[in-house]
């Protein structure tokens, strides 16, 4: 699930591209910055889908086994415990997945070798193997083993991790949000009643999340002019064009942040975009960034600009 600072890297990059866009339609990136937010719960959705399919291949895997031209008696033997888990079920009967399924045409069948690559790292497995072997049938013990392909064969897999780096262009900056949905959705599923259970949210709270990004990606752009006075001021040593677009950008997200963001604390604010800048802009850059906003905080503080609401939030 998405946390406030890597929602404002979505804004963050909407915004990068909007600058070098020749296009500056504020409703056409405003919908490329819902879009990419969306993706990352198809992404979540495919996901879910090829572990269904991986547990299909079970069955497929039985069969070709069976079907050797000199099968031993374990061939025509195989357990397919896993085609019936339990926690995969309990998904693919879940409306939302159902509707998850529908709304982004998720079909693994463009690509049938994944989930063959991926059970046969699994077969070979100690977990599997104890998994089969094992008498516990509890939600709990199903869930492990999803838990385990994931974890140990999807996320580390090249041939795997490529075929969603094909798919999803930004995969390596939203592995970790997908990783975060995979452990809720794990954690939600504790009922073999269907409708006990929920797949992971977008965001612990998305009504309010969304407005939170669509008003600080308008009002960084619509006050542009403004915070790069700001800006320009409290860097009259420095020529312009030598600081990066990124530092440029995440100051005046927090500006804008700082000014219109009433129920946000200051602190959290100043420290959340020197962590981001830490993570994607330059090695220095978290320094510069908190000295110049520093700086203009306590200018916007002189002016009576700093309007939050609730105590201690100015601190």
């Amino acid at each position: 699930m998405f946390n406030r600072r890597q929602l404002r890297v979505k804004v963050l990059q909407t915004l990068y591209a909007y600058n070098l866009s020749e296009d500056k339609s504020l409703r056409v990136f405003e919908k490329k910055l819902l879009g990419s937010i969306d993706s990352v719960y198809e992404m979540y959705i495919w996901l879910l889908a090829l572990l269904a399919e991986v547990c299909e291949y079970t069955l497929v895997d039985a069969d070709e086994r069976a079907n050797k031209y000199l099968p031993n008696e374990s061939d025509l033997n195989a357990n397919t415990r896993l085609h019936n888990n339990k926690f995969i079920q309990l998904v693919q009967k879940h409306p939302d997945f159902e509707a998850g399924v529908k709304k982004y045409k998720v079909d693994w069948s463009f690509d049938p070798e994944v989930k063959k690559t991926i059970f046969d790292l699994l077969k070979k497995s100690e977990a599997y193997q104890a998994y089969i072997s094992s008498d516990d049938t509890s939600l709990t013990a199903e869930k492990e083993i999803i838990k385990y392909i994931y974890k140990k064969i999807i996320r580390v897999t090249p041939a795997v991790v490529q075929v969603f780096e094909e798919r999803f262009i930004n995969w390596q900056v939203d592995k970790e949000i997908l990783e975060a949905m995979m452990a809720k959705t794990l954690s939600n599923f504790q009922s073999e009643n269907v409708s006990d259970n929920k797949l992971a949210k977008i965001s612990p709270a998305w009504d309010e999340d969304k407005p939170y990004i669509i008003d600080l990606f308008n009002r960084t752009i619509s006050f542009d002019a403004e915070f790069q006075a700001f800006i320009t001021d409290k860097t009259r040593n420095w020529e312009t064009e030598r600081i990066a677009l990124v530092d440029i950008l995440l100051m005046k997200m927090a500006i804008a942040e700082l000014m219109f963001s009433y129920e946000i604390p200051v602190k959290v604010t100043m420290n959340e975009y020197i962590e981001i800048a830490k993570e994607f802009s330059t090695p220095k850059s978290n320094l510069f960034i908190n000295g110049i906003l520093d700086k203009i905080l306590a200018d916007l503080k002189k002016a009576g600009k700093i309007n939050k609401k609730g105590r201690g939030l100015k601190d």
